[in-house]
């Protein structure tokens, strides 16, 4: 089985914070993956994100920045979007990183050693299946999208498909 953590950015004067309308809203970015991917609006995660939260979360800790520990937000920052009264509970849970913390987990990514962090948690990925390159894959994938959602002031939602 396949579980996927699914990043799309996305205006915020584009969304509404309703659930139901956020889960439709992804179901169709993830519909449209290939084509939103090579346009650089998504990418996604499969299976491993909490790696990849690991990896970030051990860098050094950065200076009180009036947001969330950016070594978290690129994975696990964010709020979570509420279901609504009138929502599926089958629909899957969502996070919202605002414009603000995007920009925070932009500056963080772009400026974070990749092959630092490595060197610090490598042998233990690498006893877990994990190699450098993958991580480093999604690395960039999450660095490019956060930059250039930043740069157009977007937020991020986040989606985990099971």
């Amino acid at each position: 089985m396949s579980i996927y953590l699914h990043f799309r950015a996305v205006a915020m004067a584009e969304i509404r914070d309703d659930h139901g309308w956020l889960a439709a809203f992804m179901f169709e970015a993830w519909e449209n993956r290939v084509t939103e991917y090579a346009a650089g609006l998504s990418c996604s995660i499969n299976k491993g994100w909490d790696f990849v939260n690991d990896l970030y979360t051990a860098a050094a800790p950065a200076a009180d920045t009036g947001v969330d520990d950016p070594r978290t937000l690129p994975v696990y920052g964010g709020r979570p979007v509420p279901h609504t009264p009138e929502a599926d509970p089958s629909d899957p849970p969502m996070m919202l990183l605002e414009p603000r913390e995007v920009s925070a987990a932009a500056r963080f990514l772009s400026a974070v050693s990749f092959d630092e962090l490595w060197a610090v948690v490598g042998a233990t990925f690498t006893a877990f299946g994990w190699t450098k390159e993958e991580l480093l894959h999604h690395h960039r994938d999450l660095e490019a999208l956060y930059g250039r959602a930043a740069t157009a002031g977007h937020a991020v939602v986040k989606v985990v498909w099971a």
